[in-house]
């Protein structure tokens, strides 16, 4: 298949809540933003899919070889091929590409976060630089729009992080920062063993709280002059915090299963935002 093939079917299969607010842009946009999508998930998959650690980073260091050789004009996976020919038109930096490979190797090498600052490292690496690709993508005119590009990255990520705390455990990651467990008196081995707690429902309210915080605290720095452009990222901000108050909601029983919204229920969250402006 075709290089464009490869990248619209990667992005399909992934189910994100992203692929449904691609679907309103213009066709080079779209193109540019699933192609830096389907990277986004092919360095993603090398830290989910590979067991072996040793292998795992030799992918990741191919990876780092062939992004150096793309934008020196040979690009060999389809990915980077499909990729390369709107890196210019729309901003798009290597080194962008390379945080990103820089944290999924944070995956390998760091199953535990200290604190919350630790934890924002990472955070920035795999999606708030991921947010300023697509900020830069979708239209964005003002140079303030990526501060609120990497803020609602953050939140998007918390958002994941809370989804995912069960699924996270069983690939012996936590990413809840090791402070707040104490905190809240919540042990690392009653989360892997799938054990529900006051203590940890207060623990994962507290996650919340501060997630929905960021989406307050992204959505006020959007310059008006960008707001029409960067409704994708306002589709994808209804879509993830609809999700959100579907696992308050459901008292955070995220440990033995992974919360999600229906394709149609995103669609419709996409659709209204993208015709009414509303989230």
């Amino acid at each position: 298949m075709n290089p464009e093939t490869y990248v619209q079917e990667k992005a399909a299969a992934s189910g994100s809540s992203f692929y449904y607010a691609f679907l309103f842009l213009p066709a080079n946009r779209r193109a540019a933003i699933t192609a830096f999508y389907a990277f986004c998930r092919e360095v993603d998959d090398v830290v989910d899919e590979v067991q072996d650690v040793g292998v795992a980073a030799q992918k990741l260091a191919w990876w780092q070889q062939e992004v150096a050789q793309a934008f020196g004009g040979q690009p060999s996976h389809p990915v980077t091929q499909a990729l390369m020919p709107h890196v210019a038109e729309f901003g798009i930096e290597q080194r962008h590409l390379q945080a990103v490979i820089e944290g999924c190797q944070m995956d390998l090498e760091q199953t535990r976060y200290l604190d919350f600052a630790g934890l924002q490292r990472y955070c920035h690496l795999v999606a708030g630089v991921v947010g300023e690709v697509a900020a830069r993508i979708f239209g964005q005119t003002d140079p303030a729009t990526t501060a609120y590009a990497h803020k609602l990255g953050l939140a998007f990520q918390l958002t994941n992080i809370i989804r995912d705390v069960g699924e996270d455990a069983m690939r012996g990651r936590i990413y809840l920062p090791i402070s707040e467990l104490q905190q809240f008196d919540v042990k690392a081995h009653e989360i892997t063993k799938r054990e529900y707690s006051d203590r940890f429902t207060a623990l994962m309210r507290f996650q919340a709280q501060r997630a929905h915080q960021l989406y307050d605290e992204a959505l006020a720095l959007l310059p008006a002059a960008d707001r029409r452009t960067q409704k994708p990222g306002l589709m994808m901000a209804s879509i993830y915090r609809t999700l959100l108050r579907e696992i308050e909601a459901g008292q955070f029983q995220v440990l033995h299963q992974r919360i999600g919204l229906t394709p149609l229920r995103k669609l419709w969250l996409a659709w209204k935002m993208q015709a009414l402006g509303r989230m």
